[in-house]
């Protein structure tokens, strides 16, 4: 079998045989890859905790006909460690996982932009830079504007006025008062100026204080049309 070497982090695994693993992987070179990692749920695993989810490696894989095979693993930094400790990071995390999980589904298909947005808000939620709920927020939604999702919030998508104090979701962004549609909704002057935050990564409005629950409803919503599908970890969290 052909080898190949390549960064990764691990987004999620699931069980295989008595002591094997599936492991969802993003890479830096090959995009979003699955593959074998064989013996790992032995207690003298070579792997350890290496291959569990959130933490980033440096893999030698083997390619195999349907699923690939970890065949090395060394450690490059140990997020996971960090933020299993804390729950709201561990809640974080796994919106941050499943919605790139989501988001690209296409195997073997390099994403560099994505990974780095991935590794960042994963560094991030490790040394508990911001509130993990904003980090989390942001790279929700700093993800879906990488892959095309980007909403217009300065000028309203009908006329390209800038006062605006609606958003439609189905039209891509806000609306003036004249123009908007049915399926608008009204936002508060600080949940705009907070979402529209998320999406820049402006952490002097994000670390201001907490966010209003409104804009983690614009978060989730938007996701979820635009994914065609829900990220549970994000309803979890707002159950």
């Amino acid at each position: 079998m052909a080898l190949y070497r390549d960064e990764g982090v691990i987004l999620r695994t699931a069980k295989l045989g008595e002591a094997d693993r599936i492991i969802t992987i993003l890479t830096r070179g090959h995009g979003k890859i699955r593959a074998v990692a064989k013996g790992v749920r032995r207690t003298k695993s070579r792997f350890g905790a290496r291959l569990e989810p959130f933490m980033r490696a440096d893999l030698l894989i083997a390619e195999g006909r349907s699923l690939d095979v970890v065949s090395q693993a060394d450690s490059v930094a140990a997020y996971g460690t960090a933020i299993v400790t804390d729950y709201e990071s561990y809640e974080a995390a796994n919106v941050i996982v499943e919605t790139v999980d989501k988001l690209i589904g296409t195997e073997h298909e390099r994403r560099a932009e994505q990974y780095q947005l991935l590794i960042g808000a994963l560094n991030a939620l490790a040394k508990h830079a911001h509130a993990p709920r904003a980090i989390s927020g942001s790279y929700v939604m700093r993800a879906l504007a990488l892959a095309g999702w980007e909403p217009r919030l300065n000028t309203c998508v009908v006329c390209g006025k800038s006062d605006c104090a609606y958003l439609s979701i189905a039209s891509g962004g806000v609306m003036c008062e004249v123009d908007h549609t049915t399926d608008a909704r009204r936002i508060p002057p600080r949940a705009l100026r907070e979402f529209r935050a998320l999406i820049q990564g402006d952490w002097t409005v994000l670390d201001a204080g907490p966010l209003e629950r409104v804009t983690h409803e614009l978060v989730e919503d938007w996701a979820e049309y635009y994914l065609e599908r829900p990220i549970r970890s994000l309803r979890l969290i707002d159950s």
